[in-house]
């Protein structure tokens, strides 16, 4: 997924010259039944069970989009990369479905207002995750809930967000919330891993 290239480096070029490719990853194109099964339980154990808009930021290719479209929401998707933009509108054709170019961290999405915030490895890339989650806490509606899939990857240099940091920055502004470890679930991955993998969901008031 990509958001903002101030966190990692990576320009909107880069994202653009690895659009072609970025679905073969299995979590990312979920080209794999049992993965694209594994992300739909997920989805649908996150999101609110009636049909609501969702603001999916740092969507890339859409993979995650179209499993929330199927299951009855419409989606606003956001990318830096244009290139991820539009293979995402491909995806979608005939979808309830609208994808934007922009950063993750400042969505152009104007007034608009979701019932859900879903974002899936972008939070750690930005240069400020407090005022990003901030800023998409003002995007929801009442009682409106970011869905957040995150983790730390790597053992000699990590890189990510403990779920122990991503916790306390929401402290201030979110009620219920709950963490699902996901590294234990290799259906989720096309395989086994060994890094920190979660979800955080939690209700906004």
């Amino acid at each position: 997924m990509t958001g903002n290239s101030d966190g990692t480096g990576a320009s909107r070029v880069d994202w653009d010259a690895a659009a072609a490719s970025f679905d073969d990853a299995p979590d990312h194109g979920l080209r794999d039944a049992g993965v694209r099964r594994a992300w739909a339980a997920r989805l649908a154990s996150w999101l609110p069970k009636r049909p609501g808009d969702v603001l999916d930021l740092g969507c890339g290719t859409g993979s995650l989009s179209l499993l929330v479209a199927e299951q009855g929401h419409h989606v606003t998707g956001v990318d830096l990369s244009p290139a991820m933009v539009e293979l995402a509108r491909t995806k979608l054709a005939g979808r309830d479905a609208v994808f934007l170019t922009g950063d993750a961290a400042a969505p152009p999405v104007g007034e608009q207002r979701f019932d859900t915030v879903l974002v899936r490895h972008v939070l750690w890339t930005l240069p400020d995750p407090g005022r990003a989650l901030r800023h998409w806490r003002e995007l929801l509606r009442p009682e409106g809930r970011l869905v957040l899939v995150e983790g730390v990857w790597g053992s000699v240099s990590p890189v990510g967000i403990s779920t122990e940091r991503l916790t306390a920055l929401l402290g201030p502004f979110a009620g219920q919330t709950r963490v699902e470890r996901l590294s234990d679930d290799p259906a989720l991955w096309g395989g086994e891993v060994t890094d920190e993998r979660y979800a955080v969901v939690a209700i906004c008031g």
